[in-house]
């Protein structure tokens, strides 16, 4: 297959070059901040999305909605342009690709594919997530895991592995879940269940807080609940759970940590979208 990779961080040039050993034409856009390259970085745009059949975005894929998401670039990639210069063959693929993105490329009569939204990616993404976020709180932390007050807000799947992984080294696991099905499924898993409406009478005891909640959960009414020794780690993505400023204010000791696994496990992470684009152009009929 003749595929492009425009844009991205470690994930999308170990996704290249995994792509590359499999035998596909690989060309690259985007890319120019890269140390020890071994892959050819083309300069025109245009050209690279003609020559393709695939158009393999970043994850996520904008931050804006309008610019491509390019870490390791210099200059900006309008999105508009690669549908611009992609034809109804050819097939975008990316993570997170919003409605508004969505809504461009059908003006240009382009199909799009959101890595995210195919399950199987979406779980295995959540491993090096789960991971990560661990090895976040272990940096930041002056004890260990073992033995400490956890709370997971969110049972969706970083929850679910997330919460696996903190009671298998020994952690007290808190598990906050919205529907009482959810909250079941915690309580069988030995997890100590809380409803949304519960946190704020355990919230003090906790030693690290993981949000996986996109809505402000941890707002200054939780906040001023927390101990300052607290360390809390945010999962969710833009605008997350977290009053951020206030919890600046207040002293207590907030990492947004996006992009774990692009961070902590590039190759696994690039496997993962390897296996996932793969599964998506066998469905297609190859």
């Amino acid at each position: 297959m003749r595929i492009s990779v425009l844009g991205g961080d470690e994930r999308s040039i170990k996704l290249a070059k995994l792509l590359r050993k499999d035998g596909h034409n690989i060309k690259l856009f985007g890319f120019d901040r890269l140390e020890n390259n071994t892959l050819e970085i083309s300069e025109k745009l245009d050209l690279v999305i003609k020559e393709s059949n695939i158009i393999i975005g970043p994850l996520p894929c904008s931050n804006d909605n309008t610019l491509l998401n390019t870490p390791l670039y210099s200059e900006k990639i309008i999105i508009e342009e690669i549908f611009k210069n992609m034809n109804s063959d050819q097939l975008f693929i990316a993570g997170k690709i919003s409605k508004e993105i969505s809504s461009i490329a059908s003006f240009y009569n382009i199909n799009t594919i959101d890595l995210l939204r195919r399950e199987e990616m979406a779980v295995l993404n959540a491993i090096p997530t789960a991971e990560g976020a661990i090895q976040v709180a272990m940096e930041e932390l002056d004890i260990t895991i073992h033995g400490a007050n956890t709370m997971v807000l969110g049972f969706g799947r970083i929850g679910k592995v997330l919460a696996n992984m903190l009671q298998g080294i020994g952690a007290n696991v808190y598990v906050e879940a919205r529907n009482y099905t959810d909250l079941a499924w915690v309580s069988s898993y030995g997890y100590i269940p809380l409803h949304l409406n519960e946190i704020g009478a355990y919230i003090h005891e906790m030693d690290v807080i993981f949000n996986t909640i996109p809505s402000m959960v941890l707002n200054e009414e939780m906040l001023l609940k927390l101990r300052k020794e607290s360390l809390i780690v945010d999962l969710a993505s833009i605008p997350g759970g977290v009053d951020f400023e206030k919890s600046k204010e207040l002293g207590i000791k907030t990492v947004w940590a996006l992009g774990l696994p692009g961070k902590v496990a590039p190759m696994t992470a690039a496997e993962i979208m390897k296996d996932t684009i793969y599964n998506i152009i066998e469905e297609l009929g190859g």
